[in-house]
């Protein structure tokens, strides 16, 4: 039992600091790369249903996802999903679905015959001409430039290029964002991606330069866009729809991953730069990556589609930052590692990592190092930091790091973040010292019994005490480097021999704790119940190493007997063990049973039984059969048959009740039988007295 009580203590320190390192989690979000996480999310989400995903547009965001991730053991849907997008090829399909049909080709590859691309690429093109709404363009375009990746001997150039694209500008508003349509007057930011996509396909797609005015108009758009950007507390930025219509409303991540689509694809065919504010893109990439790892299909891919859009784009690349570890031991003498890659996990280039300051997280002024630079290991990519200074102690700490790439030329391609703050938790064994318990006396406040105690070892004390003197417990908790150290829990349990418990907090100052119970004042507390109670100490904390729950003996204490109106303790709590547990084995007692007669009497008369019987068949043979009154004619011999088989059946039904049957199985029976019985009886027996009477008549 004692052991069972350990274990549970173990477990229950465990629990406590656990909800303390979740707290942490929350409170800092650590931006990591994409990983392994990612692709097994991947393949989870994205199932396909007998061969094939749901709609072309999920399976285009599967595929997409799958080839971003490069993960090479993915489902085959090539077979189901060449069938469909022949269908809606081949056919009038509305205009999305032929958009997504073409998107999905463009992985698969399916084979398609010329005649079907000349007879799409007619129909876009007149839609394009009759174009009014923005998903109209962006859907027409959109297909006439995935055509042109998938057909060669189609023209696919737009010759009125400036036409198309002037069309498109008009949707524009002052602010960045855009309408669906002129017939509109809401603007929206997921639409100013959309239209940005369109007019970068539009320059693609252009058979002549378009006017560099109207390119930088739409540059001027994109930085106005980027004045409505949301800001997190921790650097990330996103897109949010204020007002826009139910139907074509869109979270955040949706709308944030349609301006990068259309930042990134608009930049990528235009010449020249683009004046966004600092760090922009960098806050865009900490947004993506600190969601985390959506659970929806639809969210996935916008994730690992802008990230790829950011990993590629001309602006500038996001070098992240990471921490593999950011919790440090100073008892296994940690090391302090760092990566930088890219969004996906790409390796960055050559550059130097330097922690610009650290300091405690509830002193910044003090800075306990400044100026360090890691040393990179080219065989894990890693920037170390070999040994924490001697002036690191246990406690939360702020790591300030700096990237600093080795080719200056390289600063406008990549973005670095600037000066990057990291949370880092440095664990360690608490010192536990000068822990005694004593008894003191209420009125002079001497002490009467004073114990050590071995919060270490498994030592426990016997005390005992009356409701005029005191319980004190006291202890010292220092760090490694001998400051002293609160940690999160600290509780005192008293526990009654009959169930009820009492928890008291642990106050400390510095290093020293101390919880003083004065048994007069808690009397009432204690519902007067003298006796055994237990004593056991907590103190738990997720940056020290030993914490513990410990029993430290007991104390008997002498209460005064309760008044008629004082507070009862409260009923002991059912063990669910006890009430659902499995019950007791019910054990039967019968009734012996009765005295029964020999066997060889049971057999004496079972012979007696019979004797009738043998008598019945002796009489029979001896007197003979008289068949002559039988019925000669068809239909009254039939009768007389069923009568004496009849006969028979009862006789046998009598036989198996005496063999086997219940009465009331025999009844039921016998009930039926009978009336079949004299049916077939009063036939046959009406047939002989109807012969009779002729037979004397005559």
């Amino acid at each position: 039992m004692e052991s069972l009580g350990k274990s549970m203590a173990r477990n229950l320190v465990r629990f406590l600091v656990l909800l303390y390192w979740i707290s942490i989690c929350q409170a800092a979000i650590i931006f990591q790369p994409i990983s392994d996480s990612h692709r097994y999310a991947a393949l989870e989400i994205f199932r396909p249903s007998n061969g094939a995903f749901g709609s072309l547009e999920e399976t285009y965001e599967a595929l997409r996802t799958f080839n971003i991730l490069g993960i090479q053991e993915k489902p085959d849907i090539s077979a189901a999903t060449c069938k469909s997008v022949l269908e809606v090829l081949g056919s009038s399909a509305v205009l999305k679905d032929l958009f997504h049909a073409l998107r999905v080709n463009d992985v698969l590859k399916c084979e398609i015959k010329e005649e079907i691309y000349e007879s799409i690429t007619s129909r876009l093109k007149s839609v394009l001409n009759d174009a009014r709404s923005l998903l109209d363009f962006y859907y027409s375009i959109g297909s006439l430039l995935l055509l042109k990746e998938q057909s060669s001997g189609v023209d696919l150039s737009i010759n009125d290029a400036d036409g198309v694209f002037h069309s498109i500008k008009a949707l524009s508003q002052s602010d960045g964002r855009w309408r669906y349509s002129s017939d509109n007057s809401e603007s929206s930011i997921y639409a100013a991606g959309l239209a940005l996509e369109a007019l970068a396909g539009v320059v693609s797609l252009a058979s002549s330069d378009i006017d560099q005015n109207m390119i930088g108009t739409v540059k001027n758009d994109i930085v106005k866009l980027f004045d409505s950007i949301e800001k997190y507390d921790n650097g990330a930025l996103y897109f949010e729809e204020k007002v826009v219509d139910a139907n074509e409303h869109h979270g955040p991540l949706a709308t944030t991953s349609s301006v990068v689509r259309g930042l990134t694809t608009f930049t990528a065919v235009t010449s020249g730069s683009l004046n966004l504010p600092g760090n922009s893109i960098f806050g865009l990439a900490k947004f993506f990556l600190g969601i985390g790892i959506p659970g929806d299909a639809n969210d996935l891919f916008n994730q690992i589609d802008s990230l790829a859009c950011l990993e590629t784009n001309r602006v500038s690349i996001p070098l992240i930052l990471s921490l593999p570890a950011t919790v440090l031991s100073l008892t296994k003498e940690d090391q302090l590692k760092v990566r930088v890659n890219t969004v996906l996990g790409s390796v960055a280039p050559q550059l130097t990592v330097k922690i610009v300051r650290a300091f405690l997280s509830a002193s910044k002024g003090t800075s306990i190092i400044k100026g360090q630079e890691l040393k990179f290991d080219p065989q894990t990519g890693l920037h170390v930091l070999d040994v924490l200074p001697n002036a690191y102690d246990v406690g939360n700490y702020v790591f300030v790091f700096e990237i600093v790439l080795h080719d200056s030329e390289q600063k406008d391609t990549y973005a670095t973040g600037g000066q990057i703050q990291e949370p880092i938790y440095i664990t360690g064994v608490v010192k536990i010292e000068k822990a005694e318990i004593a008894v003191l006396d209420s009125d002079l406040g001497s002490t009467e019994t004073k114990k050590k105690l071995d919060l270490v070892g498994g030592s426990v004390v016997s005390l005992s005490a009356n409701h005029l003197q005191k319980l004190r417990l006291s202890f010292q908790l220092a760090t490694p480097q001998g400051n002293g150290f609160k940690p999160h829990q600290a509780f005192l349990k008293l526990r009654h021999e009959s169930g009820v418990e009492h928890i008291f907090v642990v106050e400390g100052s510095g290093k020293k704790f101390e919880k003083i119970l004065d048994f007069l004042g808690l009397v009432e507390k204690f519902f007067y119940l003298s006796g055994r109670y237990d004593i056991q100490l907590t103190v738990g904390d997720a940056l020290m190493e030993n914490s513990f729950i410990k029993a430290i003996g007991h104390v008997d204490l002498d209460l005064p007997e309760a008044p008629e109106k004082a507070p009862r303790p409260p009923l002991r709590p059912v063990d669910p063990y006890t009430r659902y547990g499995p019950k007791a084995e019910i054990t039967h007692i019968f009734r012996a049973p009765e005295k029964r007669p020999a066997k060889e009497l049971s057999l004496a008369f079972l012979g007696l039984t019979f004797l009738p019987s043998l008598g019945f068949l002796i009489g029979l043979f001896r007197l003979g059969v008289n068949l002559k009154n039988f019925p000669t004619s068809t239909l009254p011999a039939t009768f007389a048959i069923l009568f004496h088989l009849s006969i028979g059946a009862v006789i046998l039904l009598y036989t198996f009740f005496w063999l086997k049957l219940d009465l009331f199985t025999t009844l039921k029976a016998l009930g039926i039988l009978g009336v079949f019985l004299v049916f077939v009886g009063h036939r046959t027996l009406s047939h002989l007295a109807s012969t009779s009477a002729k037979l004397k008549s005559a």
